[in-house]
This record gives structure tokens, sequence and C-alpha cells, in this order.
């Protein structure tokens, strides 16, 4: 049986935070996500225009017809906004037992209140005391413990306050909002500290962090992780949510709580991509061989725009696509971070235009030079006796220069750039496409063309 998560939480409009958020974090990390819906925001990524509570007993009755059907492993809870819903969503905790993983959501990321003034009091009575994680960033960690924090040692103090003081079974005080090149959360937990730390991520597409956290938090524990280890995957989950954050909107924008879903996903197509586009050039290869350079022939596929960082996110054929009398044949399966020289030029055209995700190095010849004009393909071309002394000394900027200098050229990013070659470096003509197999197929017809 897939594990139930519950998500106790307000809605946010922008789809950034609350049970967005939450529902999202719960499909990636495995678990079917519920939720019981405590308001309704009218929200987006910089500013609260409205809110509407539901009426505690509906709050409470959603909780019921959950619990009562398909069971709850594990729930959070995010905004609660009044006492009277806290009071409703302590008596169905108290009433289930299930672990409760609480976010003090007080203020949205825009600064607007998400909690009543006199609703702090009713959160520490009715709710952290039923807790088995409590996740304040540093100013809710504040108000919970009532002590300033402005060190490590500060937010260790408040972590064992509201564990001691206030009834959790463990807190992590998380560091977002400290200062550093690593971002520290603290977990106490059973009298221990411990401390997770990460590389600092800068980025104004945050909204949506705490939320998420929790909610990874509450679905590592329905799927029976203990505390340390659910902690530790969840800042494992939101650093990558965090870091493929999407740039919407005017304000902060959301984090992306699919990332490791989706990363795992498009790669697992982009290398099928990669093995269909090599089936189709090894079946022609009576047509495709004369196209292959004396440096050999690589075939490469990038992550959509959004995960293209470098050239580990573009794979290839290590050892190359190599010519056998008229046949060719890949040298091995493909991998990612298999090209440096095809990679770095597809990283640098995709820029131009994200719609192109694959590219192929073809030999250079005036006879193709013409099958190209016949076919339609428009191309540029860039010549490396114009290239700068300081590009050249610097290690892997040549393409991108050269892909640059075609750019400018055509006005454009042409389907075909042509690099005219240099000292020691052979002439040849690069390909470019939507995917591996369109640029396969592109090849093929250049060969019958020839």
């Amino acid at each position: 049986m897939i594990p139930v998560a519950l998500t106790i939480a307000g809605s946010d409009s922008g789809g950034g935070a609350g049970i967005q958020a939450d529902l999202k974090t719960f499909a990636a990390l495995g678990v079917h996500g519920t939720c019981a819906i405590t308001a309704i925001t009218a929200q987006n990524t910089f500013s609260v225009i409205a809110v509407q509570e539901i009426e505690p007993d509906v709050v409470e009755k959603q909780i019921d017809a959950i619990v009562q059907d398909m069971g709850v492993n594990a729930a959070k809870t995010g905004m609660l906004s009044s006492s009277r819903i806290i009071e409703a969503v302590s008596r169905a905790v108290r009433r289930y037992g299930f672990p409760l993983v609480v976010d003090p959501v007080m203020i949205a990321k825009s600064g607007a209140p998400l909690l009543r003034e006199d609703a702090v009091e009713a959160l520490k009575k009715e709710i952290i005391p039923l807790a088995k994680v409590v996740t304040p960033n540093i100013p809710e960690a504040e108000k919970l413990s009532g002590m300033r924090i402005s060190s490590l040692d500060d937010m260790k103090k408040a972590a064992k306050e509201i564990v001691e003081e206030l009834g959790a079974e463990a807190v992590v005080v998380k560091g977002g909002h400290a200062e550093g090149e690593e971002s520290v959360d603290i977990l106490y937990h059973s009298g221990n500290f411990r401390e997770f730390r990460m590389r600092r991520i800068k980025s104004k597409n945050t909204h949506g962090t705490g939320c998420s956290f929790s909610a990874a938090i509450a679905a590592e524990l329905a799927k029976g992780n203990g505390i340390e280890e659910a902690v530790k995957r969840a800042k494992e989950f939101i650093y990558m949510a965090i870091d493929y954050g999407f740039s919407l909107g005017k304000g902060n924008g959301p984090v992306n709580p699919i990332a490791p879903l989706q990363l795992d996903a498009e790669k697992f197509k982009v290398l099928e991509n990669i093995k269909e586009a090599i089936k189709i050039l090894e079946e022609n290869g009576a047509l495709v061989s004369n196209l292959i350079p004396e440096c050999q022939m690589n075939l490469v596929m990038g992550l959509p725009k959004h995960y293209l960082r470098g050239i580990e996110d573009v794979a290839g054929i290590p050892g190359r696509i190599v010519r056998i009398g008229t046949r060719i044949k890949a040298s091995s399966c493909p991998e990612f971070g298999a090209s440096w020289h095809m990679a770095r030029a597809l990283i640098k055209a995709s820029d131009y235009d994200p719609r192109v995700r694959a590219a192929v190095n073809i030999k250079y010849s005036d006879e193709i030079l013409r099958a190209l004009e016949r076919l339609g393909i428009e191309s540029s071309y860039y010549d490396r006796r114009e290239e700068p002394d300081e590009v050249r000394r610097k290690e892997g900027a040549s393409i991108p220069w050269g892909i640059e200098q075609a750019v400018r050229r055509a006005g454009k990013l042409t389907e075909a750039i042509i690099d005219l070659g240099g000292i020691g470096k052979e002439p040849m003509v690069k390909i470019f496409g939507p995917s591996a197999v369109d640029v396969a197929r592109r090849l093929v017809e250049i060969g019958r063309c020839l």
C-alpha cells in the first residue's frame, strides 16, 4: 500500500506554497497526498491580497474524512490562521494520533501575517506538544522560544527550549535567514544536536521553501523513516527544489518540488532518444558514413534548458561514433558528461534558442555545403583566425565564442554552423535540432542528398 500523507494548511492561489507545494512534494517523494484546507488565500509571488478562513468544524471534518477512509501515516500543518482552527486541528490529531510535523507558519514570504497574534499562544499550547517535529525558521524560533537568535549557539538554545519547554519531540531550527556561505539547520532530538549543512544557494526563488521542507519530512516519516533520516532526506530534497526553482512573477519565485523526479525522468528520456538516434544512424551507415570527419562524430543531447547547467547535463557517446568502411558504429552506450566539445556547443546554442537540445558534428566539404543549401538548411560560420588571444588562451572558450560569432553573423541561431578550422583544427559543420532523433534523421537526409 502506498503511504498516505496529510497536509493541514492554507491554499496558495499562486501555486508556490501552502497545500499546492505540499501535494507536489508528497507526489515527488512517492506518497499519496491528501489535504485539509484551513484557509483560502489570494496571493502571488509578492503579496497576499486576501484571506478567507475555512470554518473550524469543516477543517476538522476534512481530517475525519481522510483518516476514516484511507488512514494517515503522517501529517503536517502549515497555515493555521486562528486559535479556533488550531483547537479544531488539535482535537483531530489527539483523536487519531498520527505523527505530526508542525511548520509554525506565521508570516508569508511577502511579509504578510498568516497567523493572528492571539493564536501564537494557542499554537504553543495546543499543537506543538503534539508534534513529532517542529520546523521553525529563525524568526519563528525566536517567537516560540522568546529569545533573540544571532548565532549557531543561539539556534541550539532555542531548539532545546522548544522541545523541553513546549513539549515537541524534536525541532529543526532552519538557518535560511542566517548569514554565511553555508545554510545550517539544527536538529534537536532525544537530547542530542545534529547539524545539517549545505552550500547556501543565492536565489530569490524561495517561495514555498518552508512548506516543501516540512512536507518532505512528513513524507519520509509516512514511509517509515526515523526523524534524523527524514530530516536529512528533506534537507537534500529542498536543496534541489531551491536550486531548480522557477523565475516566475515579480517577487520571490516558487521552489520546484518536482525537480528530483523530473531530472530522473528527463535523463532517462534523453538516453533513450540518443539510443534511438544511434539506431537510425547505424541502419543508414551507407548514407551517413561519408559525413563522419577525421576526428570522428559525436551526437549529443541535453536536458531541458531549465535543468541544463553544464556538460554533466549533456549526454554523448564515449569514444564517439566511428566509421568502419561503409558502416558506422557507436563506440559505446550514451552517457551524461561524455562529451566536451559538442556539449559546450550545444549549451551555447541553447542560450539563443532553448528549443535546441541536440547537436552533431559532420565533415566539412563543398559537396556537403551544397547539400545543405539544396535541403534548405540555413547556415552561418565562424573563422578561428578572428578569435581573440584571451579567448584562445582560455580552456573551453573557443567553441562558445565561435557559436556566438556565427549567431551574430546570421542574426539568429541557424540549424547548421560551420567551423572553418585552423592550425591543428579540422574544419567541420555542426547540425542542431530539437532532439537526437531529429538530428539523426537530418543526417540521413543530407547523406541521401549527397
